[in-house]
């Protein structure tokens, strides 16, 4: 399983940008998706997973009513909506995969892509 995610970039608080992760996988639809992130000197934190259908997915409360994930099965994809963005959204961010068709969001994720930067500036 490899898993590319690319999006990040340089923007300024209140603004929004979109990750994208590509998985190069036989089934995507056999797999939930995740997106995680880490800031310099801290732990690294989920921040939103879907479901390997798309139809239940989980949020952090840092980023409910700002992100969205969602998942084209068709593309491979899977996608971070972030509006709204704040400094202390800044960090790298992760995209992971779990072989599950659990819908409960405890699975554990195995798989993960190189990490994207985010960046904003106040």
């Amino acid at each position: 399983v490899q898993l590319q995610a690319s999006g990040g970039g340089l923007v300024q608080a209140g603004d929004s940008l979109t990750l994208f992760c590509v998985a190069s996988v036989r089934i995507f639809s056999s797999y939930a998706m995740g997106w995680f992130r880490q800031a310099p000197g801290k732990e690294r934190e989920r921040v939103a997973d879907i479901t390997w259908s798309g139809g239940s997915t989980y949020y952090a409360d840092f980023a409910k009513g700002r992100f969205t994930i969602s998942r084209d099965n068709a593309k491979n994809t899977v996608y971070l909506q972030m509006n709204s963005l704040k400094p202390e959204d800044t960090a790298v961010y992760y995209c992971a995969a779990s072989k599950t068709l659990f819908e409960d969001h405890l699975y554990e994720f195995h798989y993960w892509g190189q990490g994207t930067q985010v960046t904003v500036s106040a």
